[in-house]
């Protein structure tokens, strides 16, 4: 697994360093960022395909807010 860099604090899998300890990352374009990925048809994100113009117009659904 690469080093994730985040700066999202609030997220139950941010650690010291700004570094993400998720053991898996699900990125996105930001049209979808209010899709559910985790319903039963999470599966559809596998060989799911979208273009971003930049790193601004992506989203991370693998934030979970730190309880």
């Amino acid at each position: 697994m690469p080093d994730v860099k985040c700066s999202v604090a609030n997220c139950k899998f941010w650690s010291n360093g700004n570094n993400c300890s998720a053991t898996s990352i699900a990125i996105d374009v930001d049209q979808h960022a209010n899709a559910d990925f985790s319903s039963e048809f999470a599966e559809d994100f596998n060989g799911h395909k979208d273009v971003a113009s930049s790193a601004g117009n992506t989203c991370c659904h693998t934030f979970k807010p730190k309880e």
